[in-house]
This record gives C-alpha cells, structure tokens and sequence, in this order.
C-alpha cells in the first residue's frame, strides 16, 4: 500500500478525534489532562521528506480543496470531501492549519460564503478522524469561531497536538478557556495543577492562597521558604484566576491587592513583544479594582514603584489606549495622584532617597520616584495637541528609556505599534530629528525588542507645510492606515525645544555615561592609541547604577587601516558610580583609560579565541571552560 493509500485508509476509522477526546478524559480517574495532553489514537503515518509540498504549493493545494466546499450548503458533503482529500495530501497537519487561517481571514463578515465555511469548519473539528481535517478546521475556527465553538475548541485542546490551535482560536472569542488551555500544558508543576483543580472547581479561597500564600504568624520554628514566582506570562496567570472578579469577591484583602498591582504593571510593560493586555480579557476593571484597593497596602517602597508604574502606564502608555469609559482614565489617575502625595507615601521615597545604609537599589529606585514626580497626575486643561515625555521605567525592572509621543492626550506609539519602544532621547530630541524643515525628513519612531528586521518599526515623514507641521507617509503602523497629523508649526517647535531642555529625567549614571561617551569622542587619542576604538557608554542593564564602557579592538582600527572582517575582539569596563559628580566620574574615568593599555583594564566580551590569538591578546583563563 503507497503512503498516498495508507493515509486514506485512515479516513475510515468511525470514532472522530473529537470524541476521542471526550472518551480519553471520561476515563480519568480524577478527571485531569496531562500536561502534554492526550495522544492521539493509534499511529498516523509520517509525511515522507521527499514528498512533502514547501508552502506555496501546499497553499495551492489546500485552496484548491476548500474553494468550492466553503460555499456548499451540504455541510456534511463538503465536510466528507474536505477529509479525504486533504488527509490525501503530502502537508503536515499544522501546516494546513496555518494554510486554512489565511483563508479564513479573506473572508469578509457579510460574505454569504462566511456562514457556510463556518459550517464546514465545525463539521471537520468535530468529526474529522484524520489531524488534517480537523486542523484545517480548527484554522478556519481562528477568525470564524463565535461563542458556541468554545466547548468544540476546549475538547480538542485535551488532545497532545491540538492545544495550540485551541489556543489560538479560542484566544479571539473566550479569553478565559484560553489561558486554562494554555496553563493546563504546563501543569507539571504541582502549584500550577493546584491552581487549575481549584479554578475548575470554582473555589475562589483556594485560588486566593495559592496566589498569595496565608502568612503563619511568627515561631521559634524553621518556616519553609516562600513560593516561588509563578513562570507563567502575568496575563495568562490573570486570566485564569480572573483576577478583577477575585479582587471583588476580596476587596479588603492588601497583600492580593498587592499582586494584582504587580502583575497589571509587568502586563503594561512594552519591552517584551508589547504589552499583555490583549492576552487578558477585563484590562478596565482590573485597573479599577487595583486602583480602588491600593489605600490598603502598606506603603513602602515596592508599592509606591508600582503604583507609580501604574501612573505612568495609565498616563501615556498602554493602558491609556485601552476602552476608556469618558474621563474615567482621568478620574484613576487623579486618585492615585492623591494616594501617592499622602505624607506615609511620600516619606517612603524621602527616606530611601537619603540612603541611610539601604541597597543601592533602592536609592536608586527613590531617586526614579522623585524624577517621575507629579508628571502623570498633572492637570493640563485639557489633552495638548502635540506633547513629549520621556519616560524611565522602574529601575528594578530594566531602566528603559524611551520617547513617548502624545497626540490629543493619547501615546501614538501604543496605539500604532503596541510591540514597540519609542526611541531613546538622544536620538529623537538631541539630534534634532523630529524638528521640521522644507525638506520632508523620515524619521524611525519607535522599534521593537526583537529588533527591525524581525517585527518592522514605525516610522513616519515629518516636513513643514506653511504653519503647520505635517506627519504623513506611515510605515510600519498595525491596524488602519494612519491619516495624516497636523500641527501648529510654532508649538510644534516650542514643545521640541522644551522637551530637549528638559533633563529631569537623567539618573546620575546615565549622565555620568553621557559625559564618558563624549570625552572619548573628543579625545580619540585615549584608545586609538591600542589599535581601539568605537567606544560607548551606557548604564548596565541589570544595574543602572554602574556604567559599561564599551570599546572595539582590531588590528589598524586606531589609524583607520583597518582589514574589513579581519579579526575583533570587544570589551567593556565597569565604572560604579562613587557618588562624585558626573563630569567628575567621567573625567576620572577617561585619565584611567589614558593611564594604560585599556584592554587590560576592562573585560573581554563577544570574542572568538582565534580572533584574540590572531592578535596577540591572552585569551582569558576562565573562558576555556
């Protein structure tokens, strides 16, 4: 028999993947899915290498297959036909999902063909014995399911090679099932199993103590450690436990209050693929609950940072573009404005500020509390036109420094590029590219994590048309093509040069970084001297206390002769900041590179052993391990 032959004669068993499903979890004593799901009855043959189709022909295949069936009003013929021959066909399961996803987003709400591909799809998820079909239609379900397929989509998620799609499908029309989906593939840890029998059992007291463990009153005894972080994505977690209805059901509860705040704000974070909120489904009332509980928490220094992440967020970040009933953003803000100036919140940041013997950390973070201000909880009359803040993150988070763009009070980068960081100051303010001249200029607005040339970046040309500023000639923005923005060419330019001007932002490191960056560049002798060069300065990621010198080395790089690929090694040094002033530190530091040769003073980083043997560099002891 031909592989052809063998896979439709897999077509002829009469027990649906479907109810396959539904049989496997009867038969579990405690009724549980295992962490990888059920596997799928019996063996399906594999898809030979050599005759597996690439995409486009896959795409042409399956098109050719579902073009006539979406249409057919016999949903139980075109259902049988569509299984036949796409369990016939040389294309992985998951790929004819994929194929079958695009197809079903051509589709347009009032095409009379929507409603009977509709009908094809839930006939093959719920009959199909073969992956194929019922992939193809659990792809279709992605853009076409509606409420009713939630329980079709949940069953087939039991299953090992399901999940995903359910998953994905589910995530447009039930948020909830979702995340219990998606959780239930990582219930191998016993805390999160835990967390699904209470969700599934509706026992709201049990899901509050595994969230936010019961505190023992003190013993003489050893206690066990906390709990560890729960590894999942925060809006997943959210999601699961329904977070806003369990504030309600324990509105006087601080410490869950507590996690909820952290949790809102790592949701709201934009580093990281974007922000979580549309992984959860209730954004709005969370925010409410969390804003109407904080007066419960106890004010130290890890609250008053979130809550002022919160503030922020709300101000001009993602949370600001959420579905605001009117002024009622405004009306949170304003609230958390007048908890936060409360004499026990503000002598938190005070004190920590001072320092008095504490981490670093958190002088580091008071300093960030005092920077960031009343900003957020400012009353201006009314949205301006066209407004810039720069805004730092939590410093215990990542120190993130961005540009944030408001239009009419609301954050264009969050509305346009919701996975994107706005560009740093000294990129858009210092060198001047937002200013406007005759000559239209293109200017990158913000970009995402993973870099431009995995997700794109927002971009926009931004020329002077008379009295007006004009941004046009969108690229990269997500949803409906913006229009063009208008502005008063002379606020336009006063609102640029008040914001250049304005430094309130800058930590002591990241200014210190600035000056070092600079004196090299004035002083190129330093590390030309080395065969070095291309030196930057930049607070560390992980400590924005300290700043990392970074330098390049290669044979001619400091004459400007040198081999294009020839080998390089990279380097950084570590300047902690000592409390002196900046410009102080910087010229202190920069007499230290001067003193000798630099490689020797800082670490070698990003290098290969042949690169540093080629030019006569040690490789260092501890990388040959």
């Amino acid at each position: 028999m031909s592989a052809r032959e063998e896979r439709q004669a897999l077509t002829s068993r009469t027990t649906s993947l479907h109810d396959y499903a539904l049989f496997r979890h009867g038969i579990e004593p405690d009724g549980r899915i295992p962490s990888l799901g059920f596997p799928l009855p019996g063996e399906f043959p594999e898809i030979d290498e050599d005759d597996e189709l690439e995409w486009d022909p896959a795409e042409a295949a399956v098109g050719e297959i579902l073009a006539p069936l979406l249409a057919d009003p016999d949903t139980d013929r075109a259902a049988e036909t569509a299984h036949l021959r796409l369990a016939a066909l040389p294309v992985e399961p998951t790929t004819v999902h994929r194929i079958t996803y695009w197809i079903g987003r051509r589709l347009a709400p009032d095409d009379p063909v929507t409603g009977t591909a509709r009908c094809l799809a839930r006939r093959l998820a719920r009959t199909g014995t073969h992956p194929a079909a019922v992939c193809a239609g659990m792809g279709l379900l992605i853009p076409l399911g509606e409420a009713e397929d939630v329980p079709l989509l949940r069953t087939l998620g039991m299953l090992e090679d399901f999940a995903d799609p359910a998953v994905e499908a589910l995530d447009r029309i039930d948020r909830h099932a979702a995340a219990l989906v998606w959780l239930t593939r990582r219930s191998d840890e016993p805390r999160i199993r835990q967390l699904i029998d209470a969700v599934s059992r509706e026992d709201s007291g049990a899901v509050r103590d595994l969230l936010v463990p019961p505190t023992d009153p003190p013993t003489d005894r050893p206690t066990d450690p906390p709990p560890a972080p729960w590894r999942v994505p925060v809006a997943r977690l959210a999601e699961v436990v329904r977070l806003d209805a369990l504030l309600r059901t324990y509105p006087q509860d601080a410490a869950l209050v507590g996690l909820a705040a952290r949790l809102l704000a790592a949701m709201a974070d934009t580093y990281v693929q974007g922000p979580r909120f549309p992984d959860y489904s209730r954004p709005v009332p969370l925010y409410e609950a969390v804003v109407a509980g904080a007066h419960r928490l106890v004010p130290d220094l890890d609250a008053h940072a979130t809550l002022m992440s919160l503030a922020v967020d709300l101000y001009c970040g993602a949370g600001a573009v959420l579905d605001w009933p009117p002024g009622r953003r405004e009306e949170l803000l304003h609230a958390l404005g007048r908890l936060l100036a409360r004499p026990a919140w503000a002598a938190v940041a005070a004190q920590a500020a001072e320092g008095g013997g504490g981490e670093v950390g958190d002088v580091l973070r008071a300093g960030w509390i005092r920077r960031t201000g009343r900003r957020p909880f400012a009353r201006r009359g009314g949205p301006d036109p066209f407004r810039l803040e720069v805004v730092v993150t939590d410093p215990a988070v990542r120190s993130l420094v961005e540009t944030r763009i408001l239009v009419d009070g609301l954050p264009l980068v969050a509305s346009r590029f919701p996975i994107g960081v706005g560009e740093h100051p000294l990129v858009l303010l210092d060198k001047g590219l937002l200013r406007a001249g005759e000559e239209p200029r293109e200017v990158r607005l913000a970009g995402p994590h993973c870099g431009e040339g995995c997700c794109g970046a927002l971009r926009v040309t931004v020329r002077r048309e008379g009295d007006h500023v004009v941004w046009d000639g969108w690229q990269g923005a997500q949803g409906p093509r913006p229009g063009p923005l208008r502005f008063d060419a002379a606020a336009y330019d006063a609102e640029i040069t008040r914001a250049a001007q304005d430094r309130e932002w800058e930590w002591q490191a990241h200014t210190t970084a600035l000056l070092i960056a600079r004196g090299l560049r004035d002083r190129p002798e330093v590390l030309a001297a080395w065969d070095c060069g291309d030196a930057d300065a930049h607070p560390a990621w992980d400590d924005p206390g300290t700043v990392v010198v970074s330098f390049r080395h290669g044979r001619g790089l400091g004459s400007g002769t040198q081999v294009p690929d020839g080998p390089q090694l990279y380097f950084e040094w570590l300047v902690p900041d000592d409390g002196s002033p900046p410009q102080a530190q910087a010229d202190a530091a920069i007499r230290r590179l001067a003193a000798g040769d630099p490689r020797f003073l800082a670490d070698l980083r990003h290098a290969r052993r042949e690169d540093a043997e080629a030019l006569g560099f040690p490789w260092p002891e501890e990388e040959e391990a």
